[in-house]
């Protein structure tokens, strides 16, 4: 058995690199900063993790499963709930990921850096985060626009949905400028999403008249 000393220790080490990590990004961020702020011995990098790049692989890991359990995707929808509900509940529970102030706030500073300044764990992020997220989201599109809807036309969708939240993270800083009275608490983002799924059904209910308008003209 592990001594609880050393599992607190790993804790502070993944707390305080999360904090570090969303700072100054990876290649900014130092490991003796990391263990000032963890209080721990710069060996302890070593012992737990061995290297910086584990310690980063480790650290969005640890404040990624800490986001998906607080805001999962489905938010405990079954698949056979409407697809109109599984969107609103996707749309809701991204932007808490990634707007949310509390406990996991560093996910979506993290996965923001980590999009920008791609790093060697990149591509294990995508494989194990984006393309699952990116298939759910596929399949809710595809169920609301219609069967008539191409594949292209789901991606260009997907994109679009995505977009949308993603503005409000990475424009924060302009979009505070402009309309200082935006809050992002929980009411703020429950509105945010409110507006986001809506605008996205009558966008995807609009594509589905379309397209099925267009497969019985053929």
């Amino acid at each position: 058995m592990v001594p609880d000393n050393r599992i607190e220790t790993k804790k502070r080490l993944l707390e305080a690199a999360g904090e570090v990590f969303a700072e100054h990004g990876f290649r900014k961020a130092t490991v003796r900063e990391i263990c000032k702020r963890a209080r721990a011995n710069v060996a302890a990098i070593n012992y737990h993790f061995r290297d910086k790049e584990s310690l980063y692989s480790s650290v969005l890991k640890y404040w990624s499963d800490i986001a998906m359990q607080k805001h999962p995707p489905s938010l405990g929808l079954s698949e056979a709930a409407p697809a109109e509900e599984r969107l609103h509940a996707f749309i809701r529970s991204f932007l808490f990921r990634i707007l949310d102030e509390g406990r996991p706030a560093w996910h979506g500073k993290l996965m923001a850096r980590e999009m920008a300044e791609p790093t060697p764990v990149f591509d294990g992020i995508v494989e194990s985060v984006c393309k699952p997220l990116s298939a759910m989201l596929s399949s809710i599109v595809q169920e609301v626009a219609g069967p008539d809807a191409g594949a292209e036309s789901v991606r260009l969708c997907v994109g679009s949905i995505i977009g949308q939240c993603l503005f409000y993270h990475h424009c924060r800083p302009v979009n505070a400028k402009l309309w200082p009275e935006q809050r992002f608490d929980t009411v703020g983002i429950e509105r945010l999403a409110d507006h986001i799924a809506q605008f996205s059904l009558s966008a995807l209910q609009g594509l589905a008249h379309t397209e099925e308008a267009l497969a019985t003209a053929r």
